[in-house]
């Protein structure tokens, strides 16, 4: 089992989680790697919890599969819960977003592609759409009347 980690400031507003729901998909995206031959697949793939793949041979499905084009070896991998809302705190703590379970494949790194959610502390106010591909975030809450950020992030790969 795996997890995918966050760490990050965040000014004014809490829960930051993916838009992930059936009718709205979240697509993880990440780096892959094969364990056999260690190759590092040159593009990045997308994963999402919605979806599932049959694995040849009749041995199930899975939200992922994938065959290395080094060593013809078909990998998979299953994303376990749900993600979890990263909580606003003093200092930032590392937090685990989503877990998965790899069979053959590792993930090395994460690109947070797709739309994030978020509230504000004070206001409760429902912020939509926020993209953090840029590292950071800025925007204004009109409610509590203050800017709100999320910066500083840093994306981190482990065992659950």
């Amino acid at each position: 089992m795996f997890a995918l980690t966050l760490t990050a400031e965040l000014n004014g507003v809490t829960d930051l989680r993916p838009k992930d729901t059936a009718e709205s998909p979240f697509w993880y995206t990440f780096t892959v790697q094969c364990t056999s031959c260690r190759e590092t697949h040159g593009n990045p793939v997308a994963v999402s919890r919605f979806e599932t793949n049959e694995l040849s041979g009749s041995r199930g499905e899975a939200n992922f599969v994938w065959r290395c084009k080094n060593c013809k070896r078909e990998s998979s991998c299953s994303i376990k819960t749900s993600p979890k809302p990263y909580t606003q705190g003093e200092p930032a703590k590392q937090q685990s977003i989503i877990e998965f379970d790899c069979r053959g494949l590792e993930f090395t790194s994460f690109t947070p592609e797709g739309e994030w959610l978020a509230d504000g502390i004070e206001s409760n106010t429902k912020f939509e759409g926020i993209d953090l591909q840029e590292g950071e975030w800025y925007d204004y809450d009109e409610k509590a009347n203050d800017e709100v950020s999320i910066k500083d992030l840093k994306w981190e790969i482990k065992r659950a």
